[in-house]
């Protein structure tokens, strides 16, 4: 075999190397999501690109759901990227109640444990105050289907989508098993062009 055809195959192995390792950072650490639907709004719009912890609650075997490592489970009002029960789709919800919680929703309004989950009214519409902070919620289509009173599985989340009136969530789904979260969304770095919005 010739120098040329050496350095060739070294130079082939190097990228494959590298596009490994970038692929499986990617899969396992951080990655970002394209936002397809307006479930979310008006915390997150279509197509707005959104970053992607997904080491936040552990670290998982690259391209598979099993961890190495738990870190933290998610946290009430999170919002997380996870895969959906019903297909092969990637969702993007808030955490609404954890294993355990007693959890209600009626007429969109979140009640977990019997305390029901606050509400303002501000300049820019209706607004939750969520254990991770305020976010405002799309009512414009009502509140959508009411949910329980129903306590949460061991090992389950239920999560709900913030256009409230305007979202396949758990009120239809049902809870989702914890290990289906892919990652907590950190902010929006993209809304037809650069930004930086946090979640």
């Amino acid at each position: 075999m010739n120098t040329r055809a050496r350095r060739w195959i070294r130079e082939a192995i190097s990228l494959a190397v590298t596009l490994g390792v970038v692929l499986a950072g990617r899969a396992a650490l951080a990655d970002q999501y394209v936002v397809p639907s307006g479930s979310m709004e008006p915390t997150v719009q279509v197509g707005d690109h959104i970053v992607v912890a997904k080491a936040s609650y552990g670290l998982r075997v690259p391209f598979t759901d099993k961890y190495l490592v738990h870190f933290r489970p998610p946290h009430r009002g999170e919002v997380v990227v996870l895969d959906s029960p019903e297909d092969d789709h990637v969702l993007l919800k808030r955490v609404a109640a954890l294993p355990g919680d007693e959890v209600q929703v009626q007429r969109g309004a979140l009640i977990v444990n019997g305390v029901p989950v606050a509400w303002k009214q501000t300049p820019d519409g209706v607004e939750e105050l969520s254990d991770a902070g305020p976010h405002l919620l799309g009512l414009d289509r009502g509140g959508g289907p009411d949910f329980g009173p129903t306590r949460v599985p061991d090992g389950k989340l239920l999560v709900l989508g913030d256009h409230r009136g305007d979202s396949r969530d758990g009120r239809y789904f049902g809870f989702v098993e914890t290990n289906t979260v892919l990652g907590h969304a950190l902010g929006i770095f993209w809304r037809g062009g650069p930004t930086w919005r946090g979640l």
